[in-house]
This record gives C-alpha cells, sequence and structure tokens, in this order.
C-alpha cells in the first residue's frame, strides 16, 4: 500500500477522517459481516437510520436535477487512454443536449464523464462511495453526494438515470449494468438506454449470454434486445437522440 493511500483522505458520508483516525473496515463490511453472535441486536436498528438517511440526502440533492444519462467504466484508465478521451467526447455531446451527467465521482472514466460534463455547461454529479483506497470525488464534479452503501447509491443512480452509457471496466460497472438490466427485465423500472461502448470488449460476455445462458433457459431471447452496442460517439449519440426525442414526446403526452 503506497504512503499516499494510508494517508490521504478516508471519506465516511460527510466526515473526513486522516492518519490514525482511518478505519480499517468500511461501513459496508460492518453491516454485511457479523462481528459477534448477538451483536446485531444492538447495532443494527439504528444502522437504519443511518441508511434512510443517505436516501434522504441523496434524493434531496438530486431532486431537481432533470433528465441525466450515468455512464460508468474502469476507474484505472489514465487521461492519455483511448478511452478517456472518447467518455470525455460522450458526456460533452451529452451536455450540449441539456441532460446532465452521473457517474460515480472518481477517476478514471468517471473522471473523463464528469469533465466532458463541466466543459459542455451542463451539471456535472458524483455519487461516490466509501471504499479502503479507491475513492474520492474528482476535481471536475460539481455536484456530488458521498455514500456509505453500495445499495443506497445502486438506488440514486437509478432513479435519476434517463439512459445507462456503460465504457469497459470491471466488476463495479459490471454490478451497474446488470442491476439496471435486471431491473427493466422484472418491469421494476420502465425501459431505457442500455449502452455499452465498445464490441470488442464486450464481445465475450455478450457471446456467453447469447450461447450458454439463453441456450440454458435462464432469460428470453428477446432480453438482449434491451442492450445497445456502440463502438463511435456518433453511434451513442444517435442513440441517446432517439431516446431523448421519445423522452421529449412522452412528456408531451403526459
Amino acid at each position: 500500500m503506497s504512503e499516499t493511500k494510508q494517508n490521504g483522505d478516508y471519506r465516511k458520508g460527510p466526515v473526513v477522517l486522516r492518519g490514525s483516525q482511518r478505519p480499517d473496515r468500511t461501513t459496508d463490511q460492518n453491516l454485511l459481516e457479523e462481528t459477534a453472535p448477538g451483536s446485531w441486536v444492538h447495532s443494527d436498528p439504528w444502522r437504519v437510520l443511518r441508511i434512510q438517511s443517505e436516501f434522504v440526502e441523496g434524493f434531496g440533492a438530486l431532486a431537481e436535477l432533470g433528465p441525466a444519462v450515468s455512464i460508468f467504466g474502469s476507474a484505472r484508465i489514465r487521461s492519455e487512454h483511448e478511452d478517456y478521451t472518447k467518455t470525455y467526447e460522450i458526456a460533452k455531446r451529452i451536455g450540449d443536449r441539456g441532460l446532465a451527467v452521473i457517474t460515480g465521482g472518481g477517476p478514471g472514466v468517471m473522471e473523463a464523464g464528469n469533465k466532458g460534463a463541466r466543459d459542455s455547461g451542463a451539471v456535472s454529479v458524483g455519487l461516490g462511495i466509501e471504499l479502503p483506497y479507491e475513492q474520492g470525488m474528482n476535481q471536475y464534479v460539481e455536484l456530488g453526494v458521498n455514500f456509505r452503501y453500495f445499495f443506497a447509491r445502486k438506488t440514486v443512480f437509478i432513479k435519476y438515470s434517463h439512459a445507462f452509457v456503460v465504457m469497459p471496466g470491471g466488476f463495479g460497472t459490471f454490478d451497474e449494468l446488470f442491476e439496471a438490466l435486471c431491473l427493466i427485465q422484472t418491469h421494476k423500472i420502465q425501459k431505457f438506454p442500455l449502452i455499452l461502448v465498445g464490441s470488442e470488449y464486450w464481445a465475450g460476455l455478450l457471446d456467453w449470454i447469447r450461447g450458454p445462458v439463453c441456450d440454458y433457459g435462464a432469460i428470453s431471447p428477446g432480453d438482449l434486445d434491451l442492450i445497445h452496442v456502440c463502438d463511435t460517439v456518433d453511434e451513442v449519440d444517435a442513440a441517446l437522440q432517439e431516446h431523448c426525442a421519445q423522452y421529449r414526446d412522452g412528456q408531451r403526452k403526459a
């Protein structure tokens, strides 16, 4: 572990901890791992109030945001990576259409998304999460909310997004993608665009879903129609433009 990571800011909700005050465990760990028999009887009821406060703070902060698109992807890429540049251009196009951009608020793809939104004059939103090391809001976030619990953060992403743009990423990116897919498939939320950027990157996953998963009968063949695959900024922009037009038409009819 580097000295920077050891001694840097540790965000725990609205609290910043440094040096010897940095905890060894996250709030999610304390909730999900029982440390002693029966200990949850004394602590978990109080955690419910903290969880409630995260929803209240998140909903309150974004209540007047308006239509927004969430961008997901790897936190590990650097500014010279082609996906950083592509994400920046996608976010700038989104902002030029008058939509806000929401990311996880961190580095890599998230930073590129927030930078593109800011440079377009759109609202640049970051929904941060308490993590042991990879955390902290990037400098391009204009409206930031820090969460302790992943599930509260994911709910806010879903509630305030009109589309997901999913760049190449890892487990966290997969988590957000499949959360949205599951909610749409089960009709918990209305269908909205799920755009995967990078056909080569996503090919293996999609082939596995089309093949073994579909052949096994675990999903219906039409479920994959929920996913759009794009490679260029123009393709992403066109997919979002079509959805925006449908959204505005729906608003006028409502």
